[in-house]
């Protein structure tokens, strides 16, 4: 790794570059102008009072830091005298005024609900007294104060907005907008909420100096340009995830009540109602919170919201909320084993810690399925895509696509991309949608002029080269006959399989598709508690064939596959978690496990 040269002064020096005669009008982007008041509102007297018992006061000198992003979040700091300057960077070392703060201003943004690292920095401009509200405070303020906590969540969540939109805080990538590791790299920090800025070299100076500096091979693209000045060639998502302090470290030591595995809706919907009701919460996820959901470009089917939402809005709402009740979550890393053998039972991840819980909670929903096309896995990522997130519509602009499948995830890609793309060809291997497909979405691609259906017809072969995709060839499965289009953009919806190939050898009953068995799925002498099974308990109807390990959402057999019915699962499950604690909380618990 090495560092960009940082031409800015340092941010101990208490001097930032080109600071604004008044930083409190330093502009936002145009949508959330109106909301300044909003992402900054001015506490009242009585309402600090209300908040001095849930922190303690602290003293800084003019030109000290408060917070920054090197350091892990320390939490909410409300002005009691003094001011203060926030600054983001810009990726080169850069300081850019975010808002100058005084007394009744208070700081943050949502990541400091779970103790994430500051994306910005707070400088004292004088002497400055404030009153600093640490990360579980924090929660317990948003919790307590009902009134007064809801304006502050607003705050912290249209903050993180803001940085995300202007890419404050975040990192710098810099490569070709359209190759495999840049389009890999913008769907993880953007599905994980994080903000980033895309740089092409060969349209920006600044961008192609560093290129010259670092001089990449092909493989080493995108350059990722860190805030603190460090330089990653092509970094995985982990690598990436540790540098930027998106982990939280976890001990061998504590035993949680319940660790869910899976973040999409039904491990969220578990980890918002187990926060709330007190139970002790760990959530862990290989790539980002929303699962498949959270790809979904327009959900318009779900209770409550009559206008859509996208499926990482969705997601990214209940995401905030599960910390917001004190539930810890890990992105991305695998949990690579369950073990039951002993009590609490324990998790393996890939990263080598163990972690244990007195329940566990199978949410890993199902993964993308690959159809058999000969070289598909060659141009995955580089024009063969299994989501269509603005991020991939953004590179169809008047190009035609292909997109595969029919049920309603690619129903609702094809009206996504159908405003970006100059054409969509939607190949089915039925004679047509109404099997799968919901009419709402059935009536509307009928009505886009730029999708033609083509019905009974599968891919046979990829044309590419090393840049990607160029064209593709699809055979009519009735008569044989052979189509080919010149394309660069392919988009797969052909279904998914269980993602639960990390339950073997646990005990865990699987189905011959490979789905999670549960509840009346389970006869007495495949439910695997002998003292259970001995008292001729059935297994809860979320139980699986392990007592105390429970599965939801789409790895369930038999479960219903819509975000709705996922999201309904991750609360009832809660309720069967408190009842099997409650009979067993007198079990002994074996820290050595």
């Amino acid at each position: 790794m090495k560092k960009v040269p940082d031409s800015s002064l340092s941010p101990a020096s208490g001097q930032v570059d080109d600071v604004p005669p008044n930083a409190a009008n330093f502009p936002l982007p145009p949508d959330l102008e109106s909301r300044r008041e909003q992402m900054f509102p001015k506490l009242a007297p009585a309402e600090v009072t209300r908040l001095r018992r849930f922190g303690t006061v602290h003293t800084w000198q003019p030109g000290e830091l408060l917070f920054e992003p090197n350091r892990p979040g320390t939490g909410m700091f409300v002005l009691l005298r003094g001011r203060i300057l926030t600054t983001r960077k810009d990726g080169f070392g850069i300081e850019i005024p975010i808002i100058e703060s005084g007394p009744g201003n208070f700081t943050g943004e949502v990541g400091q609900l779970s103790g994430r690292p500051p994306l910005a920095y707070g400088r004292a401009l004088e002497v400055v007294e404030a009153l600093v509200i640490d990360p579980p405070s924090l929660r317990a303020v948003v919790v307590a104060e009902a009134e007064l906590g809801e304006r502050i969540m607003r705050a912290l969540i249209l903050r993180r907005v803001g940085l995300i939109e202007i890419g404050g805080g975040g990192p710098l990538l810099i490569g070709s907008p359209d190759g495999a590791g840049m389009v890999r790299l913008q769907e993880f920090l953007s599905r994980n909420g994080h903000p980033y800025v895309v740089l092409n070299p060969a349209l920006d100076n600044v961008a192609e100096d560093v290129m010259r500096l670092h001089q990449p091979r092909p493989n080493e693209v995108p350059l990722v340009v860190c805030p603190d000045g460090t330089v990653l060639k092509c970094p995985t998502e982990r690598e990436l995830a540790r540098r930027l302090g998106l982990y939280i470290d976890l001990s061998a030591d504590r035993v949680y009540d319940v660790a869910i595995v899976g973040a999409g809706p039904a491990g969220l919907a578990a980890a918002v109602y187990a926060a709330s009701e007190g139970l002790s919460v760990l959530v862990l996820d290989t790539h980002a919170f929303g699962g498949q959901a959270g790809a979904s470009a327009r959900i318009e089917n779900y209770l409550g919201f009559p206008t859509g939402i996208s499926g990482q809005a969705l997601a990214g709402r209940a995401y905030v909320q599960a910390q917001k009740f004190g539930a810890e979550m890990v992105v991305p890393v695998e949990v690579t084993a369950l073990d039951c053998s002993g009590f609490p039972y324990a998790l393996q991840l890939d990263c080598g810690v163990r972690v244990s819980a007195k329940t566990m909670i199978i949410a890993t929903g199902a993964k993308y399925r690959r159809p058999a096309i000969p070289e598909l896995e060659k141009y995955e990522g580089r024009g063969v895509y299994y989501w269509a997130s603005p991020i991939e519509a953004s590179l169809c602009g008047q190009e035609e696509v292909v997109l595969v499948g029919g049920g309603n995830s690619a129903g609702q890609a094809i009206v996504f991309l159908a405003s970006h793309a100059a054409h969509v060809h939607h190949l089915i291997r039925g004679a047509d949608l109404t099997k799968n497909m919901s009419k709402y979405l059935i009536d509307r691609i009928g009505a886009l002029a730029n999708v033609t259906l083509h019905t009974e017809s599968e891919i046979v072969a990829i044309e590419g080269c090393e840049e990607g995709v160029s064209a593709v060839h699809w055979r009519h499965r009735q008569n044989g006959s052979m189509e080919t289009k010149s394309t660069r953009r392919i988009f797969l919806f052909v279904g998914a399989d269980p993602n639960t190939d990390w339950l073997a050898n646990c005990g865990v009953k699987l189905n011959d598709k490979g789905f999670v068995c549960t509840g009346f799925d389970l006869s007495l002498d495949e439910y695997a508690g002998s003292a259970n099974s001995k008292k001729g308990r059935q297994p809860l109807q979320l139980e699986t064939s392990i007592p105390g390990v429970f599965a939801i959402g789409d790895a369930r057999a038999n479960s219903t596959k819509r975000v709705a019915a996922a999201v309904g699962e991750g609360a009832a499950v809660v309720a069967e978690v408190h009842a099997w604690l409650a009979s067993h909380e007198a079990m002994p618990v074996d820290h050595g496990a």
